[in-house]
């Protein structure tokens, strides 16, 4: 009698928050979102798109692509694109994490609920039913706050690479090298993958007829980087009109450096006040 029981808690608990999550799929308005639409329009989707033109390698990928071909658009919320670029982690990959997550938040509550139940504690049927349907959209959601965080602490790391680099390149430029030559130089002689992104960049314009300074503008826009947009800037000004830059990027290096610092300096400051002393 407890195993039947038992049987249809887990399948009532299981087939209501299935039916539940299917329905609001089917409710749920399939409008294409704006800023992806004009996202589509832009120089650099092209290259994206390029780039994901790979076979799927792992279960989270083929997950995400079946999703992706299955799932309205509006289903995913908003994509954090700027944040998955700098991660260089595929949208598919993303969207299969989302699925798996999902998938473990339905599974979790049954399991619970089986547990309970062989302990004699019987508990109502809205209750494992509401339970599957909250912890699968809240597991749905969690990908996002880890691409988000991972991503803060990768443009972080880029910035601090970034201010270093353009140490190199106006110190090639003071040496009497050409715009291109200095920017490709100085990527070259870091080892890590900020210098390594900077270089695949600049190597991407001899054959995609970008500047090096247009291709670093669309990597900044892509990757969120203002920092690195600005370099790409003052670049500009050196390639276009000739313009002596060794003092502006010495000037953008250090200028970069003392917002790191004072950012350091301000974390104990903020945590001292969220935790005062008793």
């Amino acid at each position: 009698m407890m195993a039947t029981g038992l049987q249809l808690a887990m399948t009532a608990g299981a087939l209501i928050g299935l039916g539940v999550a299917l329905l609001v799929w089917r409710l749920t308005p399939a409008d294409p979102d704006l800023g992806d639409a004009l996202g589509r329009l832009s120089p650099e989707h092209a290259k994206r798109a390029v780039e994901a033109l790979h076979p799927a390698s792992d279960t989270r990928e083929r997950l995400g692509v079946w999703g992706m071909k299955t799932l309205p658009a509006g289903a995913w919320g908003t994509t954090p694109v700027q944040e998955l670029a700098i991660l260089r982690i595929p949208v598919s990959r993303y969207y299969g994490e989302k699925i798996m997550f999902a998938l473990l938040g339905l599974a979790i509550p049954p399991l619970l609920t089986t547990f309970f139940t062989l302990l004699g504690a019987r508990l109502p049927i809205f209750i494992p039913a509401v339970a599957t349907l909250g912890l699968a959209t809240v597991m749905f959601f969690l990908p996002n706050y880890n691409v988000r965080d991972d991503a803060k602490k990768a443009r972080a790391e880029f910035s601090r690479g970034l201010g270093a680099y353009i140490d190199f390149v106006a110190l090639e430029r003071n040496s009497g090298a050409g715009p291109r030559q200095a920017m490709e130089v100085a990527a070259g002689v870091g080892d890590s993958w900020v210098f390594r992104r900077l270089g695949e960049e600049l190597a991407r314009t001899r054959w995609s007829g970008l500047t090096p300074w247009d291709a670093l503008h669309g990597l900044a826009l892509e990757l969120g980087l203002p920092e690195l947009d600005d370099l790409a800037d003052i670049m500009r000004l050196s390639g276009e009109e000739g313009a002596q830059i060794y003092r502006s990027l010495r000037a953008r290096s250090a200028g970069m450096r003392s917002a790191m610092l004072a950012a350091e300096k301000a974390r104990p400051t903020r945590s001292a006040k969220r935790c005062p002393s008793r």
